[in-house]
């Protein structure tokens, strides 16, 4: 019987016949700002996983290694086992969110190159920002894996940001997490979709991410039926 072993804000992990692998279920809930904002949006997990889902195919199709082993129905997926590193890595493309807040860049401005961070997955601390420096000695990652993790999140942002624009989708900025597998080879993991990416509509600069439930807009579900019906046309 499957056993869960970990529950986070937006995701479920359970046990399977296999050691090496696991089932990994969407749930509907919504968090912001480290879940002190929390609600529900049914069938919001059933998007995410679809927007993952083909996200992580099209990714795989383009070289990069993830934890998706197939999607087995509209909430779960199988992937393989990790230990998730504790590092959140962040690329940004258009200045808005945490870093107009911490250095007062204009929103909405062009940065002059994909600029990549590093947070420290850590909730009760606010997940902050750190320097490799911090990590080395943290003793979160080597500095071979810190430079595996920042060449594979741009190599992430160079496919999905021409294919959104494919889809008439502005890719603001996002988060990646990845994990080590028992041999120790870094594999993408978690998810990515609306979540854990700002897209902006490219003509009226709509947002269709989870901003609209961090900045009340509402409408969250429909934002993310229009992400995931623009997905499946430019895959088609």
């Amino acid at each position: 019987m499957a056993e869960l072993i970990y529950e986070g804000k937006a995701k479920k992990l359970f046990t399977t016949d296999d050691k090496n692998e696991l089932l990994m279920e969407f749930k509907d809930d919504l968090t912001a700002f480290n879940a002190l904002k929390k609600s529900q949006e049914a069938g919001k997990g059933a998007l995410n996983a679809a927007i993952s889902s083909k996200i992580f195919g099209l990714l795989t199709q383009n070289g990069v290694k993830t934890h998706l082993i197939k999607t087995i129905d509209e909430t779960h997926h199988l992937v393989r086992k990790v230990q998730i590193v504790a590092i959140e890595v962040v690329v940004r493309n258009i200045a808005t969110g945490s870093l107009t807040k911490r250095l007062a860049i204009p929103e909405g401005t062009v940065l002059p190159f994909t600029l990549v961070e590093l947070y420290y997955k850590d909730d009760a601390l606010g997940d902050p920002i750190i320097s490799d420096e911090h990590a080395l000695i943290m003793k979160l990652a080597t500095r071979n894996e810190l430079q595996v993790l920042k060449d594979a999140a741009r190599k992430i942002n160079d496919i999905l940001r021409p294919f959104f624009a494919s889809c008439n989708l502005n890719l603001i900025d996002f988060k990646v997490e990845f994990g080590r597998t028992e041999n120790g080879e870094i594999l993408l993991a978690d998810e990515i979709s609306p979540d854990s990416c700002r897209f902006w509509d490219m003509n009226s600069g709509e947002k269709l991410d989870k901003d609209r439930f961090r900045q009340d807009l509402g409408g969250v579900k429909m934002a993310y039926e229009e992400v995931l019906k623009r997905i499946l046309g430019a895959l088609k």
